[in-house]
């Protein structure tokens, strides 16, 4: 199968939708790759370099879409303002793309699309699972969006993010304020603090507190008790006393806050205004504010998509097209996003667009011309407040059990205890198990106490223990086969074996999501 990689031609574009290291990956998946001529250029990928990379380079965009079977692009198709053909009519009957579709807002590049029987599968859909987590665009470039704000904010912001003692005198460090710990603001954070700034950070989920503490940073609250918690970890749409009370947080910190970095947004609405023109004249002079959200109305009083304007001495940043401001990674992590994809779909040998698959139909928008979007979704907010254990490792596994059910085990392992004791009147027996009831209290303290973000990670690293538990376990199977010991020891061998084993397969799974 042939892939094709085009040269975008929306103004300003700088990524491509494949860098040479992808297109090496592509061809050990069996792919055989087409480069539009100049495509990598602004990202500074020349053509000579994904000749290197196995792939042939075409002079002109036609002849790439006419011949490829699959078209991978960064944004979707559109009118080119040079030449005046529009991208879509170049794709074959019955071909391929994968880009950034936003199917909800271009109905008519769908209907389109449509009509030409082409299969479409939208990077911006992709669901927000953990076995996605490897091909999730949005977030890939959220990250880098992010990363960039910061810069951006200490390009135009007139003194150090760090504080400074020197013999001239003293300058303070900058205040940081970040709306909304996404992806996005996670990032800002993370780049603010490494540049030394003191920062705070808002968001209506108290999902992510801990993420943002986690970071170094303040996290900030409201007064009123409202979950803003959506739908697949977005955020959702708040009570009209919440935003008020949103608004009056900010104006009030915006007194004492040198740089803002706004990047709320909730799917398939308006951004939410946060950052109102009160809190723009509470700033003082030369202060900077970053709005992420201004493609979609700005969560500031004032935002102009791609421009930077000054309000009441305060310049707002609405740049849109911050991930292609860093083209070249840009283009390599999202490049790297389809390979995923693709491999999910079984490689060039195995190709199928399988609608059982939970990824591919929710990236799925149309197959063969059939529409498919939306997708069916799971309540996946529900999924994440209550994560589902592994199975494999039962000491990890026991850590997910709710804490109203947590008595009841316990009160079972205490009456387990206390039976064997009345069973056996041997004195080392009893010391024993007087061991074992206090490690089972140490153990619900130390285990069931950890975050359900941490389950996972949390049956990688109980192989140790288990361990000494078989050590343990042995140490008792020298005895009668009829006594207590002998036949506790052969449980506890047994069940540390299973969690030996389940340990190391959850390692495992968990590496190969962050391969390649």
């Amino acid at each position: 199968m042939k892939i094709g990689v085009p040269q975008e031609v929306w103004p300003g574009e700088c990524r491509v939708a494949a860098s040479p290291a992808n297109v090496k990956r592509l061809g050990k998946m069996g792919f055989s790759v087409l480069v539009e001529s100049g495509a990598g250029a602004a990202a500074s990928f020349d053509d000579e370099t994904y000749r290197q990379a196995g792939a042939e380079v075409l002079d002109g965009a036609a002849a790439l879409w006419e011949q490829s079977d699959i078209v991978i692009k960064v944004r979707a198709p559109m009118k080119n303002p040079e030449t005046g053909v529009d991208e879509a009519d170049l794709l074959r009957e019955g071909g391929t793309l994968i880009s950034f579709i936003w199917p909800g807002q271009e109905e008519e590049l769908v209907k389109k699309l449509a009509t030409r029987k082409a299969t479409v599968l939208a990077m911006d859909c992709v669901p927000r699972i953990s076995r996605a987590q490897k091909l999730d665009a949005l977030s890939s470039m959220a990250n880098i969006a992010g990363y960039r704000a910061v810069l951006e904010a200490a390009h135009h912001f007139g003194s150090f993010f760090t504080g400074q003692m020197t013999a001239a005198g003293k300058v303070p460090p900058a205040k940081v304020l970040v709306v909304g710990a996404g992806v996005a603001g996670l990032a800002a954070i993370g780049a603010a603090k490494g540049l030394g700034a003191i920062v705070r950070a808002f968001d209506t989920r108290p999902a992510v507190e801990e993420q943002v503490q986690s970071m170094g940073a303040e996290f900030l609250t409201v007064k009123i008790e409202e979950d803003g918690t959506g739908s697949g970890g977005y955020a959702k749409q708040m009570s009209q006393a919440f935003i008020d009370a949103e608004h009056a947080l900010f104006e009030e910190l915006a007194q004492d806050i040198d740089i803002i970095i706004t990047t709320a947004l909730i799917p398939g609405r308006p951004a939410p205004l946060l950052i109102t023109e009160q809190a723009v004249k509470n700033m003082k002079p030369g202060s900077v504010i970053v709005d992420l959200a201004a493609e979609r109305g700005g969560n500031t009083a004032g935002a102009v998509a791609d421009q930077v304007v000054e309000s009441h001495g305060v310049k707002i940043i609405g740049y849109t097209d911050l991930p292609s401001r860093m083209a070249k990674v840009s283009s390599n992590l999202y490049g790297n996003n389809i390979c995923h994809l693709l491999d999910d779909m079984g490689g060039a040998e195995n190709y199928k667009v399988d609608e059982a698959d939970e990824v591919v139909r929710g990236t799925l928008v149309l197959n063969g011309g059939e529409m498919k979007w939306p997708a069916p979704v799971k309540k996946l907010a529900e999924e994440t407040k209550q994560p589902e254990a592994v199975p494999g490792n039962l000491v990890a596994a026991a850590a997910s059990i709710e804490k109203k059910d947590r008595g009841p085990l316990v009160l079972l392992l205490i009456g387990l205890a206390l039976i064997a004791v009345g069973w056996s009147g041997d004195t080392g027996f009893l010391h024993q198990v007087t061991v074992f009831v206090l490690s089972c209290f140490i153990g619900y303290q130390v285990i069931w106490n950890v975050s359900a973000s941490l389950h996972t990670p949390l049956m990688s690293v109980t192989n140790a223990i288990s361990g000494i538990i078989i050590v343990g376990g042995m140490l008792q199977l020298g005895g009668p086969l009829d006594s207590p010991a002998t036949i506790l020891g052969v449980i506890a061998v047994f069940f540390a074996t299973i969690n030996i084993a389940g340990g190391f397969l959850v390692t495992q799974r968990m590496l190969k999501m962050f391969q390649g």
